[in-house]
């Protein structure tokens, strides 16, 4: 069949959801299907457009090959910060020119149209598509968009529940939904009035190999217990209670540091806030090569979240961070995707978010019990390689996708 996936975010891309489409599209390819990305210029997670694509000398478009995957990539606004109107414009800017650039031949006689979310205006430049080709129409959900600004402050009441309005509506008109743990199913159809026959659970997987050899550390050595965060530092991660709980470990002599791989709309930030903090790092992204490896360096590995932050988000470190078979320290609310991911895993450590003291001491706890550190990182590495799956969730999507096509009748 002839598929087209619509979608902000594609390698190079290494953090978020680019390597679970990228890895979608590729094992489409892999089962013989003709699979058309349409996808924006790289920019996440650093929240600037990549070396390679910047100023008028690189076009508005770029048509490109992934192996037996087609690109089109799609120049789009990128603000400066993830939140508020130049979010809205951010995500706009990309609709609109995906709108524009999937009315030409080569899409017309598409099978199966999937749109990625949570870029939710991104949906509707899908669903035109397949409205206009007669293809059927499937929705990745990877965060319910509408949840996760409200959380974070992203939109205001009125605007937040236009945007719900919108959410739903766009996934109740879905020929088939895909979303990635069972309580986001679980939201789908209470929520969002999507009907049960229409929603399918396939899990992320583990895209790093699950046996490293520790690199060398890009942080000081001989520092105690190394606390590590890789990945993307936002709104939703806060890790200035991070900077807050480094600074309390200078205070107090603690033999700990705490680690901050990444990049993200709130780095600049938090090198500030870090000046002068002797326990914790802020350092830049790591090669690709060198990503499990410096995983595997750490003590501990951290998710760190805001306080109030209950929305169906799974983290999508967690499944490298498992991979790894390093405990987890989780700052996460009790009842919150992130927690319930830890304890069926069986693999960390949860504290409430937004306490440093509280942070800090668990870290702390798991520095000292080498024996309990190396139970939850077998844990969690068996968890990894059970349920978190390339080869199972490969095959899952290529069902589900074949399903889609038998419903367009094309």
């Amino acid at each position: 069949m002839k598929v087209v996936m619509v979608g902000l975010n594609y390698e190079p891309e290494h953090a978020g959801i680019a390597p679970y489409t990228t890895g979608t599209a590729r094992a489409l390819a892999e089962a013989g299907h003709e699979v058309h990305v349409v996808t924006g210029f790289p920019y996440y997670p650093q929240w600037r457009t990549a070396d390679g694509y910047r100023g008028l000398s690189a076009g508005l478009v770029r048509r490109l090959r992934d192996g037996d995957v087609r690109l089109t990539r799609l120049r789009h606004y990128v603000p400066s910060s993830s939140t508020g109107v130049g979010r809205i414009a951010h995500e706009a800017s990309f609709a609109v020119h995906a709108c524009l650039r999937t009315r030409g031949r080569e899409l017309r006689d598409a099978d199966v149209v999937i749109g990625v979310s949570p870029s939710l205006l991104s949906l509707l430049a899908a669903r035109g598509l397949a409205a206009r080709t007669g293809a059927a129409f499937g929705v990745v959900v990877q965060d319910l968009y509408a949840s996760v600004t409200s959380e974070v402050g992203a939109l205001g009441g009125r605007g937040g529940s236009q945007v719900a309005r919108l959410e739903a509506n766009l996934l109740r008109s879905a020929d088939g939904v895909v979303t990635v743990h069972e309580r986001f199913s679980d939201v789908l159809r209470t929520q969002h009035g999507v009907s049960p026959d229409r929603v399918t659970v396939i899990r992320n997987w583990t895209h790093i190999p699950l046996s490293s050899t520790p690199v060398p550390a890009p942080w000081p050595t001989g520092t105690g217990t190394v606390v590590l965060h890789a990945g993307n530092m936002g709104a939703k991660q806060e890790l200035g209670t991070v900077v807050d709980a480094a600074r309390l470990a200078d205070r107090r002599g603690d033999d700990v540091r705490f680690v901050l791989v990444g990049d993200g709309a709130r780095c600049a930030e938090l090198r500030r806030q870090a000046a002068g903090v002797r326990r914790i790092s802020v350092l830049p992204p790591v090669p690709d090569a060198e990503f499990a490896g410096v995983l595997a360096a750490a003590d501990v590995l951290l998710v760190n979240e805001r306080p109030g932050l209950r929305s169906v988000c799974v983290p999508s470190k967690l499944t490298s961070y498992f991979a790894a078979g390093r405990p987890v320290l989780a700052a996460t609310e009790e009842d919150s995707p992130a927690s319930a991911e830890l304890s069926a895993a069986g693999a960390g450590v949860r504290v409430a978010p937004g306490d440093p003291a509280a942070l800090l001491d668990a870290a702390l706890r798991l520095g000292h019990d080498s024996s309990l550190r190396e139970r939850l990182g077998r844990n969690g590495h068996r968890y990894a390689s059970t349920e978190l799956c390339r080869q199972q969730a490969a095959e899952r999507y290529r069902a589900w996708v074949a399903g889609l096509g038998a419903r367009s009748g094309r």
